[in-house]
């Protein structure tokens, strides 16, 4: 059954952590992307881009209707600010379409670097009233990153308050911070990494006890269990199932967090938000968000409290990538041969799933499994040692070699196998293991 549609009103924000997260981003539907360069973010651990990249960037996914925010948003120092107006007259060149800033400092010299990029002010902020969004809008600030602490019900009172010409921007699925607005000093304490400047250890992750100064040693749980308390462990957001009630509280942006996770998350992620938003059922896309890495879901604090990962499952994931689709060609009457790119192991006869953004998900028989070997890959005993069978030339690849294999198991190789029915260039392959959909019990 179809629900309302909200992609009218509401944009559908991915992160895009390196190149191959911004093109499964824009793959899989995502209305516009948020990134950083080398400086500046929030995410130092991500790929991120480089300044040259960044034009490169902006051309991709302008040529496919997507927008290009660039993070701006780390705790600022004089020497940051010095080279502030040369960076941000780079963003402007480069044709981004907005910058995110949690700075004042900032945000004045986005305002005289870079007057044609629109300002977007960071969560960082801790944005919680009407009275300060209009602050902002006064100095130049189009939209508002809400701060994650805020319920439902607060936006839409906050929304009422304000003229529409500004935007609420809001978080809906990801890692929550258990720090106010992620303003945290513990991993500079206990990690030496700062996290207001990008480097957060995430410590609050970590399993903690009580010492009694006089018995070192002896660890005492927070809490009376054996497995020890999480007790700064926030659980993960998901907003799958209230984007409506997003979009009636005035919201025009809704925010996928992850520019530290993989292409797979945001494939997955991004295609199940932008089919509810298009129209398709919260509960038919419900399970996809259960294929991807994770902590237990909550709410955040739309609806009250977003509870607390007491440390039962750390990670939760119920399937695994296995490859990327780069090609697929007609091979006779009724079959196609689809060439992918290999990530995680997977076998002749096995039944893989695919994602793609125009359908449901579907299944496909892995058969004729063939791997393209390099030219300058040693074939000498692939026939003797039973690990193939040589087919003949590679037709795609000047001087390689088609091996019947009964098993794909080298990473970041080309491989190829028969399927009933079409994929595309950027479809995702994956399997479900086993074991997985409980995550790690500690």
């Amino acid at each position: 059954m179809s629900m309302p549609s909200s992609r009218k009103t509401m944009e559908l924000l991915a992160p895009a952590g390196g190149w191959e997260q911004l093109e499964y981003a824009v793959h899989f539907g995502a209305d516009a992307v948020y990134l950083a360069s080398q400086r500046y973010g929030m995410r130092r651990r991500a790929d991120n881009f480089s300044e040259d990249d960044l034009p490169r960037v902006v051309e991709y996914a302008h040529a496919h209707g997507v927008d290009v925010h660039v993070t701006v948003n780390t705790m600022m120092t004089d020497a940051d600010t010095d080279d502030l107006p040369r960076y941000f007259g780079v963003l402007e060149a480069a044709g981004v379409d907005a910058v995110i800033v949690g700075d004042m400092g900032a945000l004045a010299i986005a305002r005289s670097a870079a007057p044609h990029v629109a300002i977007h002010l960071s969560t960082q902020a801790s944005c919680m009233n009407a009275e300060a969004a209009k602050l902002y809008a006064s100095i130049g600030v189009s939209r508002i990153v809400l701060a994650r602490e805020m319920s439902l019900e607060a936006i839409a009172e906050m929304r009422w308050r304000l003229p529409e010409e500004i935007e609420l921007e809001a978080f809906v699925h990801g890692a929550m911070c258990m720090a106010y607005s992620g303003r945290c000093l513990i991993s500079d304490h206990l990690a030496g990494r700062g996290a207001n400047v990008g480097h957060c250890a995430q410590p609050c992750r970590w399993k903690y006890a009580l010492v009694e100064e006089t018995r070192p040693g002896q660890y005492f749980p927070v809490e009376q269990d054996d497995r020890g308390s999480f007790i700064m462990s926030s659980n993960d957001m998901n907003m799958l199932s209230h984007l409506q009630e997003l979009a009636d509280a005035g919201v025009n942006s809704v925010k996928i967090e992850g520019r530290a996770k993989g292409a797979y998350y945001v494939a997955s992620t991004v295609n199940a938000y932008r089919h509810v938003l298009d129209g398709a059922s919260a509960d038919a896309w419900q399970a996809e968000l259960e294929t991807t890495s994770h902590r237990p879901y909550s709410t955040g604090f739309y609806f009250g409290g977003p509870g607390q990962n007491q440390g039962t499952v750390e990670y939760a994931r119920s399937h695994q990538m296995v490859a990327r689709v780069l090609g697929c060609a007609a091979e006779g009457d009724a079959l196609f041969r689809v060439e992918v790119l290999c990530r995680n192991r997977f076998f002749e006869g096995e039944e893989l799933e695919v994602i793609s953004p125009d359908a449901d998900v579907r299944t496909v028989r892995v058969e004729n499994l063939r791997w393209h070997a390099a030219p300058e890959t040693d074939l000498s005993d692939i026939e003797r040692d039973g690990i193939g069978r040589l087919v003949g030339p590679d037709p795609s690849c000047e001087g390689g070699t088609l091996v019947a294999v009964g098993v794909a198991n080298r990473t970041m190789e080309r491989y190829s196998f028969t399927v009933l029915f079409e994929l595309h260039e950027r479809d995702i392959l994956r399997i479900r293991r086993d074991g997985q959909d409980v995550g790690r019990v500690l």
